[in-house]
């Protein structure tokens, strides 16, 4: 059995992260360090990037990417189960908030 090959998703989906990531930096950084989760060194690195760049980024076999938790609960809380979907937003953001601020320190 054939496995899918997905890289040209991977491709697309580093390219518009990359693009988001650098429009949201270059218009309100802190808002975009925390909303990313990135460093300020990975941070001034994107939001220096030639377009050339940030497409040879996305060109890479990994997916750029990635979850900032790895806690079921905080997932179920961010897809809204549990709790009415406003206030398990609200949970999820403050978690998250809270583990951003522990990786920090």
């Amino acid at each position: 059995m054939d496995r899918p090959d997905y890289q040209a998703e991977i491709r697309e989906l580093n390219l518009a992260y990359l693009m988001l990531a650098q429009q949201m930096l270059r218009g309100d950084r802190a808002t975009a360090l925390f909303r990313l989760g990135i460093s300020d060194a990975l941070a001034d690195l994107i939001e220096s990037m030639s377009a050339a760049k940030l497409v040879r980024m996305a060109s890479s076999q990994m997916l750029l990417p990635c979850f900032r938790f790895d806690d079921a609960q905080l997932a179920r809380l961010m897809a809204g189960e549990g709790r009415d979907a406003v206030s398990a937003g609200l949970h999820a953001a403050i978690l998250a908030a809270g583990k951003a601020a522990e990786e920090a320190a």
